[in-house]
């Protein structure tokens, strides 16, 4: 079956052009509060309410999911470039807490909502290892609506979603 796989190159490179939304994946509870940049979350249902997001398995936020079993999906607003570095661990060499400086929501030992962001939070109900990712799927107990546009990845950097009409209006106008 390996045999019938694209090559692990041209699936990076063909990933690379697909558009993603920016989230940041927060928990909290006995594993402690940590948070991760995530590009993989995508809806599953509506009845019931559920969304998956995937994680690197051995990654802290993943252990740190399926031990508090809960998280929260922030979709981040289309200005929050440096947040999402953050997250991604960026600044990891200078700053110990990535949550230091940066205003978030919530009970204690709930999933921290980050202020600004569009917000699903999370009861942990399946995870499926797949490959070198696990696949975290979750109930979603509340949305909490940004409100504004999302930032989005793609080719290596981050973009915002514009309309298509505004767009075209903007072409127009020159």
């Amino acid at each position: 079956m390996k045999n019938d796989l694209v090559p692990r190159a041209r699936f990076i490179e063909a990933m690379r052009g697909v558009a993603a939304l920016v989230t940041v994946v927060t928990t909290d509870g006995a594993a402690g509060r940590h948070g991760a940049t995530v590009s993989a979350f995508s809806s599953v249902s509506a009845d019931p309410p559920t969304v998956l997001v995937c994680l690197h398995a051995d990654s802290r936020i993943a252990r740190a999911v399926t031990t508090n079993e809960r998280f929260c999906v922030n979709v981040l607003p289309e200005t929050s470039a440096e947040i999402a570095d953050r997250f991604a661990g960026r600044d990891d060499g200078w700053i110990a807490d990535r949550f230091s400086g940066i205003e978030c929501h919530g009970k204690p030992g709930s999933a921290p909502l980050i202020d600004g962001a569009t917000g699903f939070s999370c009861v942990v109900q399946h995870s499926v290892l797949s490959g070198s990712h696990l696949i975290v799927i979750g109930h979603v107990g509340d949305v909490i609506e940004g409100g504004a546009r999302p930032l989005a990845w793609r080719e290596g950097s981050y973009h915002r979603v514009v309309p298509q009409a505004a767009e075209a209006a903007c072409q127009a106008a020159r």
